[in-house]
């Protein structure tokens, strides 16, 4: 039996067709089959939060009798909602560590499929007013960074990146999920950051990214899966189908993606 969950969750999308769900019970079709349908949640990764949306929609679109919940946080954030009995049917996670911590604790109903990729760049706020043009700016006297926690995966690869370029800093603060260190630079609390090219791109005009050499940057593969306790898992696999068919893969790459 599930636990009780012991935090509220929290949901960052609104339902999409709730009136014609009928509940978590599949309807069926005058000719008595069976059809995709009931509300379907979805705890994903926050670098996926404008992708998702997006995705959401055309899923319940292609679904008419599927209403659609997504709850954007951190990964290990997610996993630990899920470990405390946190409803979810799907979860997707910006790295395949957190997935490995969900399937090892037994909460994933298969195997995880990985349907994106992404790789890290400097966020700088519009026009670059610091005149940053790579890691070894981040140094520079005075100059503000924020980074992600390295508890979660823009944070572990932000360290990683470092690493492998030789650079040491001190950051000003460390943020739980990426949006927050996205935020800090683009409303002039931070002067840079190291967050994923799909949160730089996502921003618009308000920042500006810089890029980060491929042989010090790392990819990081975004695996996706059924929960265990899902209350829906066959509309949660179709949505994990529809993510990793061709027009989820179109919406993903509009958005920066790489490819799986």
């Amino acid at each position: 039996m599930r636990r009780p969950s012991v935090r509220p969750l929290l949901v960052a999308a609104a339902l999409l067709g709730a009136s014609a769900c009928g509940g978590n019970q599949s309807p069926r079709t005058a000719s008595g089959d069976e059809t995709v349908g009931g509300a379907v949640v979805v705890f994903a990764a926050s670098s996926l939060t404008d992708a998702f949306a997006e995705i959401g929609e055309a899923f319940h679109a292609a679904n008419p009798a599927t209403a659609v919940t997504f709850n954007f946080a951190g990964s290990g954030d997610l996993v630990t909602q899920i470990g405390q009995g946190a409803p979810a049917d799907v979860f997707v996670s910006a790295d395949e560590s957190n997935m490995t911590k969900l399937t090892d604790a037994g909460e994933a109903a298969g195997d995880p499929v990985v349907v994106a990729g992404n790789t890290m760049e400097i966020i700088v706020e519009a026009g670059n007013p610091k005149d940053i043009t790579g890691l070894d700016d981040l140094n520079g006297s005075g100059l503000l960074v924020v980074l992600c926690a390295d508890t979660v995966p823009c944070g572990k690869n932000a360290a990683m990146v470092l690493a492998n370029a030789g650079v040491t800093l001190s950051p000003v603060s460390l943020e739980d999920k990426v949006k927050g260190v996205v935020t800090k630079v683009t409303t002039g609390e931070a002067d840079a950051g190291i967050v994923f090219a799909t949160d730089v791109q996502a921003a618009g005009d308000k920042a500006l990214g810089v890029e980060i050499p491929p042989a010090v940057n790392v990819i990081s593969k975004y695996p996706i899966v059924v929960t265990k306790e899902a209350t829906n898992a066959a509309a949660g696999q179709a949505f994990i189908d529809f993510v990793a068919g061709a027009e989820g893969q179109a919406i993903l790459a509009k958005y920066g993606f790489l490819a799986p």
